[in-house]
């Protein structure tokens, strides 16, 4: 977990933690007492964060944790880490966007609950932990937060703004870049987003991420403002999952104008297919599901000419309808994914959210898992008649004695 902040460690370091830290100088009863202390030692170089953490729907302070990021910086500490069951994109961007504001050499750093489990499910999923003490110590540990007294939770529900911003759409009004309800719906869109992550993580025992731009790692406001731009012009939230060795990357969409949800991966086409039946009959024999109901097959061609998509069912029935209006061209990439109407529970707060994490895992489950991308094939040598044998070494040598 603390590579997530940039500190691996090996076999040589030492980590001692201590809870309910004081201070020299402090008195045992004031209120700045952080939850823990993590230190590091490696050799002579030392690493130490301070630690507070937040249970069920205790939410996090601003003006507490500044004073801690005070503590850290009079002792000498190098950071801050917060826990609570809010989520963020990476720990490096706080879900406090006031804390982001604040120019301090000290960083602060964000891990949510379900964050922490999901590392622990994929330790013993993978059996990868040092020792069978350890083993059980994480065995231990995953059953405490899975219990509902420990008040771990993922992300459940949208908020209030996201039904107004659905009236207003429905109603066919225009979001505005600067609308406060724009701005809480993208930074809860960037809190479900992430639970997504965490939750196909626990299912494929891997880690799942969310895809950022490099501009949008490293200024988490350039990504909200990007993305209330394309909620301005286009009425979508949309993220980009990767998963380590799948066909392509999980591209995720909410569209509130048409009220779907769209999860679905790329393909290029196969190059050494020449026609347009081949290269969709090299897709469509990946796709081995039943459950078809709201696959989408999109046909990208090349230079200007537009898409077209089709249901599964319909294209599998005649293939020949790829080729209408498009006779002279060949497929470029596929797009495949499942669009879902939602109708009046893509408004509702809590129904977009299980609509949302049961359609995501479902494509993948069922389709996405399945997929392989093109590759070009190795080049082959030729049959021996097409060769050309050089003369041999020694008969060149003989005449060129001579």
């Amino acid at each position: 977990m603390l590579s997530s902040i940039g500190q691996k460690l090996g076999a040589r370091a030492n980590v001692e933690t201590y809870t309910e830290i004081t201070f020299t100088g402090q008195k045992a009863n004031e209120a700045d007492r952080p939850d823990g202390l993590i230190d590091v030692r490696i050799g002579k170089r030392s690493w130490r964060a301070l630690v507070e953490a937040k249970v069920g729907n205790n939410e996090l302070s601003v003006d507490q944790i500044e004073r801690y990021r005070s503590l850290a910086k009079n002792h000498a500490i190098d950071c801050v880490i917060t826990i609570s069951n809010q989520f963020t994109s990476m720990p490096q961007i706080h879900p406090l966007p006031e804390l982001r504001k604040t120019r301090s050499r000290v960083p602060i750093y964000h891990w949510s609950w379900m964050f922490i489990l999901t590392q622990v499910d994929l330790l013993l999923g993978n059996e990868i932990a040092g020792n069978s003490d350890q083993a059980e110590l994480l065995r231990e540990l995953r059953r405490f937060l899975s219990h509902e007294s420990a008040g771990v939770k993922g992300f459940s529900r949208m908020p209030p703004e996201w039904s107004d911003l659905n009236k207003l759409v429905s109603s066919g009004g225009k979001i505005q870049i600067r609308a406060p309800e724009a701005m809480v719906v993208i930074q809860a869109w960037h809190q479900e987003t992430r639970d997504l992550s965490l939750i196909l993580s626990r299912q494929t025992k891997t880690t799942v991420v969310e895809k950022l731009s490099r501009s949008h790692a490293q200024d988490p406001q350039q990504r909200i403002k990007d993305e209330l731009s394309i909620l301005n012009s286009k009425s979508l939230l949309t993220t980009t999952l990767e998963i380590p060795d799948a066909a392509s990357q999980l591209t995720i969409t909410a569209d509130l104008t048409r009220r779907t949800i769209d999860a679905g991966m790329s393909l290029r086409a196969p190059l050494d297919k020449k026609t347009t039946k081949a290269r969709l009959n090299w897709l469509l024999r990946q796709i081995k599901s039943d459950n078809v109901d709201d696959l989408v097959i999109k046909l990208n061609w090349p230079g200007k000419s537009a898409s077209t998509h089709f249901p599964f069912r319909k294209i599998m029935e005649d293939i020949s309808i790829a080729n209408e209006g498009k006779e002279h061209l060949q497929i470029t990439s596929f797009d495949v994914f499942y669009s879902r109407r939602l109708g009046i529970r893509f408004v509702q707060q809590a129904n977009f959210i299980s609509e949302l994490e049961r359609l995501v895992p479902e494509f993948y489950r069922e389709i996405g898992q399945d997929l392989i991308a093109w590759r070009r094939p190795a080049p082959k040598i030729g049959d021996d008649s097409d060769l050309v044998v050089s003369s041999d070494v020694s008969d060149d040598r003989d005449s060129s004695s001579a």
